[in-house]
């Protein structure tokens, strides 16, 4: 890849902006990129894989689906060019992938082992600092969760459920998950879920298969 197709490429991730083009053509210069092209259908990354490099999507989309601990349910997600898979996964206790990702068309990657992360992190200041504010914006969101104000109602606490269990909070998810699990999760019960979802189908918010919820749009559901 020419040095200013790169460049562009790495200008749209957080990770790389602030850098000026010279930093970012001594960058581009200096540190070993690999390039991956994958067909659809391919897999990119398996739950429970050690994570050893950093997998930037500069072209294509992925599915990507996240599990619960005793795979009662899950999530599938599409996600879209530009994308940075799992960062917080190549560091800390448990540098595992958290979920699995899978191309749903030809996508494009640039990709940056652990080696070169923690070079480029002790060569650029900008490039640590970003890092640390992604991880830091990640975690203090997530450590508001649990002090947030609660649901006011049954359909309150079941859009909670959707977007707690994303990824990304837009977009289309598939949640595989039967009406008694989910009524466990919000704590009514099932009759009261069923006629809350069916609700929302009516309203064309959502579509309903056996244990099977589809949502076109998550941000919808929040408006």
């Amino acid at each position: 890849m020419p040095d200013f197709r790169l460049y562009d490429s790495l200008l749209r991730f957080p990770l790389f902006q602030g850098l000026s083009r010279a930093e970012l053509l001594q960058l581009a210069g200096q540190t070993k990129f690999g390039f991956l092209k994958l067909e659809a259908g391919k897999m990119v990354a398996r739950e429970g894989e050690a994570c050893r490099q950093l997998l930037f999507l500069i072209n294509g989309s992925l599915s990507v689906t996240t599990a619960n601990d005793d795979r009662r349910y899950s999530v599938i997600e599409e996600l879209t060019a530009p994308w940075l898979l799992q960062p917080e996964s190549i560091f800390g206790a448990h540098p595992q992938y958290l979920s699995s990702v899978m191309t749903l068309k030809e996508s494009h990657f640039i990709t940056l082992t652990k080696d070169e992360v923690l070079r480029l992190l002790d060569d650029f200041l900008i490039i640590r600092l970003n890092l640390l504010n992604l991880l830091a914006t990640q975690s203090q969101r997530r450590g508001r969760w649990p002090w947030r104000k609660a649901p006011a109602d049954l359909r309150q606490r079941i859009i909670r459920f959707f977007l707690d269990h994303s990824v990304y909070p837009a977009g289309s998810k598939t949640f595989r998950i039967l009406m008694t699990q989910l009524a466990l999760e919000v704590g009514d019960s099932r009759l009261d879920v069923s006629h809350v979802l069916n609700a929302m189908q009516d309203e064309n918010l959502l579509h309903l298969r056996r244990g099977i919820i589809e949502i076109p749009s998550l941000e919808h559901l929040l408006m």
